[in-house]
């Protein structure tokens, strides 16, 4: 299932469990084994790393991996030439997993409303998931949700996977899940984040990394006919995407007209009729309408409650971004000089909060938050 524009299944990003490990010391026993494994985790992915080079000349290794390490190498060649920057050690080394994704979320809800669980971390603030690199764990995790907080769950494989510069960032196994173009503007998305990142302000730099990930794959496959292809796709599962948004707020109204009354039961009963009788029909009839294949829409996936909070967590419009590059009329390159300049500016002011607000105030009828 895609998770919406925010934050798909490409852009996924994990806060690193080693930092999170090093700064839940102090926290409970039941978080302190969590956050300990989830350390031992990160530790093996930066252990396992090997050097690109090293697994080219691996005859173990298949011609089609070997292909998708040099893919990445380009992709960062291409990058960083076009910004006439000096390339990071990001991407330098491959490991090579077990599993097929790289880790797995927890998505969990309370029966009655659909809302993400949130799950809190000191110092670090609560995440609407929790991640685990071992699918058993996450698993049994889920069950204990279930049975002793009576919320209903969700488990996502997630193939890509950053520390957000916290630790040098490897090739994962897992990336090769992704045709050519999925795989450039994943590298792309991850490599702007070297290049540009404002601290404390996860939501912008995920989304200026989106749409520099985006505009980057127009200039890497300038006039290519993959490039026309992946784009009509992406415009169909917007399409799905907004429709998928509209019908579970036709579910939570229904939630809501019942109020103090509904029970967890009713509940699970009223999203299981939803799901057999509403969702999977009107999603099928509108992806035969866009010419989709049925493996491309969101029908065999598990829909519930956390499922479907999963999807809303994920899907916020910045698109006041775009809307700012046109209007200062910036191409990529010149926008990211600006950024750099407007941040300065800003850090230099008290009287916005956040470079995001600051941001907004440059765009006219950009939507701003409220006190």
């Amino acid at each position: 299932m895609r998770t919406g524009s925010y934050d798909d299944e490409i852009h996924m990003k994990i806060s690193s469990f080693f930092l999170l490990f090093i700064l839940g010391l102090n926290c409970g026993c039941a978080k302190l084994g969590y956050l300990t494994e989830q350390g031992i985790g990160q530790v093996k992915l930066q252990w396992r790393g090997e050097r690109n080079e090293d697994v080219l000349k691996n005859p173990q290794i298949s011609e089609s991996i070997k292909k998708k390490i040099v893919l990445v190498e380009e992709y960062k060649k291409f990058f960083y030439h076009y910004f006439n920057k000096k390339p990071s050690s990001i991407y330098t080394k491959t490991t090579m997993l077990e599993n097929k994704a790289v880790t797995y979320l927890v998505i969990a809800s309370p029966r009655t409303v659909i809302k993400a669980h949130e799950f809190e971390f000191p110092f670090m603030g609560s995440f609407p998931y929790i991640g685990f690199f071992n699918l058993d764990s996450a698993q049994e995790f889920a069950r204990d949700l279930e049975d002793d907080e009576k919320l209903v769950t969700w488990i996502r494989p997630v193939y890509a996977y950053s520390t957000l510069g916290y630790l040098e960032d490897r090739i994962l196994s897992s990336f090769f899940h992704y045709d050519d173009v999925e795989l450039a503007e994943l590298v792309f998305h991850e490599l702007f984040h070297t290049v540009f990142f404002i601290k404390d302000e996860v939501d912008l730099n995920e989304n200026l990394a989106n749409l520099y990930g985006k505009e980057m794959l127009k200039e890497y496959f300038k006039g290519r006919t993959e490039l026309e292809y992946y784009r009509a796709k992406q415009e169909k599962e917007a399409k799905i995407d907004k429709r998928v948004v509209e019908l579970i707020g036709i579910l939570q109204a229904e939630f809501n007209k019942l109020g103090g009354f509904i029970t967890d039961k009713t509940a699970d009963d009223l999203t299981s009729r939803f799901v057999d009788e509403v969702l999977k029909p009107d999603l099928q009839s509108l992806c035969a309408k866009l010419e989709m294949n049925m493996d491309d829409c969101e029908l065999k996936d598990k829909w519930n409650q956390a499922s479907f909070a999963a999807f809303m967590t994920y899907e916020e419009e910045q698109s006041f971004l775009e809307d700012l590059q046109k209007t200062k009329n910036l191409d990529l390159k010149r926008l990211l000089s600006w950024l750099k300049i407007e941040y300065k500016t800003f850090q230099k002011q008290d009287k916005i909060e956040s470079f995001t607000e600051y941001l907004k105030v440059k765009v006219p009828n950009a939507p701003l938050a409220l006190d």
